[in-house]
Formats: structure tokens, sequence, C-alpha cells
């Protein structure tokens, strides 16, 4: 009051024409900081506050079973099947119903049960070819061992005919020296599998009953020893089509070659030759050789002293006849067993020789021809077998496959809950599910949802999908009862954007989420529509604004900030935002009022220049962002975002 006083005292002292400067002056400044065109109306504002911001995501979605049982048609056939019965919709299927086996849906069979007829007179014809050929690769099997048996059982002999007329040891350095050795070696059914190209032996599985076993089967190649059941000769591995059964067969596959020509004349010594006939038949020519010379030396004794006595007188002329007769007889003799013995040497010994030696060889050839004429024959009736083999499995599982297709035209029911009939078949093409509407395979007939665990399906947009993550908690309400709030929580997050939205509408991706409801309510309907906040994080001690005082030009996050009454464009960093606020980390203070919508400035020419780009940088009002934006686009970008500006959006008047 005192200091009043003295204010007035003083200007009372002053001169009339410093009062009268001071005045005008200060009604320049009042002129140059007041608004020209009258007071400004900046509208609602809103004081920047600091505390907790709860960030969450609202969005509708309907009410789906966490779990349901999907009943589809599962008959084949592109004509699809029509439906005979159908239990009618909204039935409540109970545990008496599942134990009881309640029909839900059956399917016409009639056309199954002719093509099951059909099929069953193939599979009796296929089966019959089956065994027959199954029969036949045994009846090959035991011919086979037979043929290979008695070509063997030859060879032996003709060796054993040579050994008898040359002796043991003769024989065997000769069949030695020529390399004329029987092949008892067994032949293997791994062979026949690398003949027909397979990649594994033992491919074959005993069929319809047989002892075969993979491996056994080369009871019927072997050299005369069948082996037992899973046994092989000399092995108890069963080998496999490469180079050890390769090597086998190329060995098999050899031509045996003819022994070369051997003159036998040189062992046609008693000396050289064994215990045999051609030395016993040597000798006994020998023998019969001396014995002629003998008889014919006493013939010629006899003959000189009965010409001696016939000199004398005292024999007759006819008894000189007689020994000279029996002389001359001598010599024949004697030119008869020499001669035979130098045919037998030069001729028979060797004839003899060549031609068992022959023998011997074309039967090892007959033994070796006998081998491939059974690797040939089975081969055949292998294949045969497989064939018949691989035509009966087909038969036998498309037979399998009507009758488990004719099982499914009658679906009963196997858990409890509410029938629902499929709503998107008539969205697809297909037939509106009641009874003689076609359904084709695979395609949803009823559901049966399980009416104790629901869940709520909403399309979370992609801007906002990498917040949410499964175990979030929410909050539910149903549309149908608005006053009963439902707690629930994320169960599942989609990982890509949901295909039905992509296919009507390309540009918006969504991600179908489940929320799951942790309360159990008799009123819960699958169908009904509902909302839910998701609830992403609480940020603490953060400053917000409403969403409307944010706004996005030339990339920046601008904000109109009330300040001595005037209207002041700042640039602001925001970070998380919930459908209602924003935070603010950085360009605005707690307390601080900004504008909810751009103020009224009068000026539409100067908005026209902004738009023209007549106004300079150093025009101030330049430095003024365009106004916020309106409620219906109060939500902004997320951080970090660039954005352009709206050239449509008015800018603010200095």
């Amino acid at each position: 009051m005192q200091k009043l006083r003295k204010l007035i005292a003083f200007l009372r002292n002053q001169p009339r024409w410093r009062l009268a400067a001071g005045g005008a002056a200060i009604l320049l400044v009042a002129g140059w900081l007041w608004p020209s065109g009258g007071a400004r109306d900046y509208g609602a504002t809103f004081t920047s506050r600091r505390g907790t911001l709860t960030i969450k995501i609202l969005e509708g979605g309907s009410i789906e079973a966490a779990d349901a049982q999907e009943i589809r048609s599962e008959i084949r056939g592109g004509q699809g099947t029509k439906i005979l019965k159908i239990v009618e919709e909204g039935y409540q299927v109970t545990e008496q119903d599942v134990k009881a086996g309640k029909v839900l849906v059956e399917l016409d069979s009639s056309d199954l049960k002719q093509r099951i007829v059909s099929q069953d007179i193939q599979f009796q014809s296929t089966l019959a070819a089956y065994i027959d050929a199954q029969q036949a690769f045994d009846i090959q099997g035991i011919q086979n061992q037979t043929d290979v048996k008695a070509a063997e059982q030859k060879a032996r002999f003709a060796r054993m005919d040579f050994e008898k007329f040359l002796g043991d040891d003769l024989a065997d350095s000769i069949i030695a020296k020529l390399k004329l050795q029987l092949d008892t070696n067994e032949i293997r059914l791994p062979d026949i599998d690398a003949f027909l190209g397979e990649q594994t032996a033992g491919a074959t599985n005993a069929p319809l009953g047989t002892n075969m076993a993979p491996g056994t089967d080369t009871k019927w190649l072997g050299n005369g020893n069948p082996t037992e059941p899973g046994k092989t000769n000399g092995t108890s591995e069963t080998q496999s089509a490469g180079a050890g059964a390769l090597d086998d067969l190329s060995r098999s596959a050899m031509p045996v070659t003819t022994a070369p020509p051997i003159d036998f004349s040189q062992y046609a010594k008693l000396e050289l030759l064994g215990d045999g006939a051609a030395k016993q038949q040597l000798r006994k020519l020998m023998d019969d050789a001396q014995l002629a010379k003998a008889q014919e030396s006493l013939g010629n004794t006899k003959l000189d002293g009965t010409q001696r006595l016939f000199d004398k007188g005292f024999v007759p002329k006819s008894e000189l006849d007689s020994e000279t007769f029996n002389t001359q007889n001598n010599v024949l003799r004697v030119k008869t067993s020499e001669t035979a013995l130098e045919l037998f040497v030069k001729y028979e010994f060797t004839k003899q020789a060549e031609e068992l030696l022959s023998k011997y060889d074309e039967s090892l050839r007959g033994h070796q021809r006998a081998r491939k004429e059974a690797i040939a024959k089975l081969a055949q009736v292998r294949a045969r077998l497989k064939s018949a083999e691989g035509r009966f499995k087909i038969e036998a599982e498309q037979r399998r496959d009507l009758n488990e297709q004719l099982n499914k035209c009658v679906i009963r029911a196997q858990k409890s809950g509410l029938v629902v009939y499929a709503s998107d078949n008539r969205m697809f093409g297909s037939e509106q599910t009641r009874e003689g509407a076609t359904v084709r395979e695979r395609q949803r007939i009823i559901t049966i949802p399980d009416m104790k665990k629901m869940s709520v399906s909403v399309k979370i947009h992609e801007a906002s999908i990498k917040q949410i993550k499964k175990g979030q908690p929410a909050k539910i309400r149903v549309d149908a009862y608005p006053d009963e709030e439902l707690r629930g929580e994320v169960s599942k997050v989609g990982v890509l954007p949901d295909y039905q939205n992509r296919w009507f509408n390309p540009d918006l991706k969504v991600y179908e989420t489940m929320v799951e409801i942790r309360q159990e309510r008799d009123w819960l309907k699958p169908g009904m529509s509902a909302k839910v906040e998701i609830y992403v994080k609480e940020l603490t001690n953060v400053v917000y604004v409403p969403l409307q005082a944010v706004s996005l030009a030339r990339g920046k996050h601008l904000c109109q900030v009330l300040h001595f009454g005037r209207a002041q464009v700042r640039e602001i960093t925001i970070g998380d935002a919930n459908d209602e606020f924003v935070e603010i980390k950085s360009g605005l203070a707690e307390g601080e009022k900004v504008m909810l919508r751009a103020p009224d400035t009068g000026r539409p020419e100067e908005e026209n220049q902004e738009k023209t780009g007549e106004k300079t940088a150093a025009d101030p009002a330049s430095k003024e962002a365009p106004a916020a934006q309106s409620p219906a686009e109060k939500k902004p970008p997320a951080p970090g975002d660039s954005g352009k500006p709206d050239r449509n959006r008015p800018k603010a008047a200095r």
C-alpha cells in the first residue's frame, strides 16, 4: 500500500509530456503483444500429466470353443456324398450319447456298397493269380534244384569215366592243367536282385503262409544242398546287390572255355598210366603180343624138328604141312597182336581219352547252362510273383479302404457338446448343411465345441501384432451381457496374416489371435460378439497427452503448446500409446497445456500462401506446424515411422 502511494506521488510529480509518452509506449507494446484481429479461439486444451500409463489394445471378435470336434466327410470321390440323416442343430450331446454311440450323421453308402462288391470279385481273381504265381515260384525252385543237381551229377560221372580210363593221378593232372573244374559255388538270390536292377537283396517277403524269408530263396539255386530258412551256405549275412553280388553274377556268367587238344599218345605207357582201363587194356595187348611171339618161336622150333624128322622119313608129309601151317598162323598172330597194340596206342587210346575228356568238358558246360537257365527261369517267375504280389497289395489296400469308408458313412458321437452346423460351406459354393445336401471329401459338416473352454478370436492389425505376446492378460465383455466382465489370457498369436482377410482385402493385414476365457458361464455360446482389452504393458512415471494433441508433419511428431497465451509448435518424441493417450519421451514437460485441435486463426489467405509455397523460411508463420489431428485420426503412427505431412491439413496462424 505504501509502495502504491509512492508510485502515485511519483507520477504526479512528472511532467505531462512524460506521462503521455509513457502511455503511448505502453499502448504500442500492448498492441504488438495482443493478437491482431481479435482474440483467438484455441478450443479444448489438455494439461500434460505424469503418472502410470497402461498400454492396452482393444479389438472386437467372436466367441469360439477352444477345443471342438470337427466332423468332416471322409468319403472320397469328386461327386460328393449325400447326407441321409443328421442330428438337429443345437442338440446337446451328453456323455450317455457318447457311451451309446449316438448317430450324428449318416451318409449315403449305396455307391460304396456297389464298389465293394465289384472290388471283392476283382480281389478274389487277383488273390488266385497271386497264389498261382507263388506256387509257380516254388515249383520252379524245385525244378531248378533238380536240373542243377542232375547236370552236376552228369559232370561228376563224366569225370569218373575219364579217371577210370587214365587213372586218378593222370586224369587229375590233366584236368588241373586244363582248369576244367566243376563250379560248385551256390548261386544266391541277391544275384537275381542285381540282375533285375534292385537296390537291396532279399526284398521279397514270404507271402501267404510260406516258409520263405528274405535271403532264403537260394535253396532253389544251390549245389544240391538246400539251406535252412534264414541261413546260407558259407555266410550268415544276406549279400546286397553291390560289388560282391555283381562279382558272383559275372563269375557265374563266364562262358566255359573248351579244352585244347592234347596228344594223349604220349601217355600210352604203362609207367605213365594209372590203374585204369587204358593201362589194363594196354597191358593185355602187350601181353598178347608177347604171347604171340613166344608161340611163334615155339612153332618155329617145332617146325625145324618136324622138318628133320620128315627128311629122315620118320613123319609123314601131312604132319610137316600141319606144323608149317601152325608156324605161319603164329606169325600172323604176332603181326595181329603188334598191329592191335600199335592201333590202340596210336588211335584207340587217344580216341577214348579225348572222347572221355570231351564228354567231361561238355558236362561242365551243361552244368553251367543249367545254372544259367535256373537263373533265367527263376527271374521270370520271381518277376511274375512280384507283379502278382504288387497287384494283390493294391487290391487289398483298395478293398480295406472301401470298407473303412463304408464304416465312416455312419458318424457317431465321440465327445459331449453342442451340435453346430458348419457355417462356411455356402461361402465356398457348397450347399447348406441339411439332409439331402451333398458334401465333398474333407468338407466340414458339424462342429461339437467343448463348452467348458471358450475363447475369443480377434483380428490384430499388423501395426500392433508385435506388441501381442502369449500369456498377456485381457478383459472380455460380451455384447449380449455388457455388465459381465470376464478375465482372459492370450493363448495363441497368429504367425501369418489371416488368409480369409487377404482374399477379401489384400491391403489390410490382420493376424488371428486367440484369447482364452478363464471363467465358465452357461450363457457363453459360439458365435457371440465380444470386445477384448489386451493389456500389453504398464508404463510408470511417464508424461502423456491425448492422441488428438499429436500430429505428424514431414516425418516429425508435433504438438501445439499454449505458452503465455500464444500457440507454440513444438517437436516432440513419442513412445508407446493406447487407444486414448500417448507417451511423451521428450519435448514436453508435465503441466504444460496442449491444444486438442488447430486454433481458429481466421486467416484463410495465409493458408493459401502456405499451400502455394509463397512463404519463406524467415516468415514467423512458417515455424508453425499443421494443426492437431481430428478425433477420427487420433491414433498416431508408431515411434520411428516416417510419415509424410498432410498437405490438406491447415497451418496454424501466427
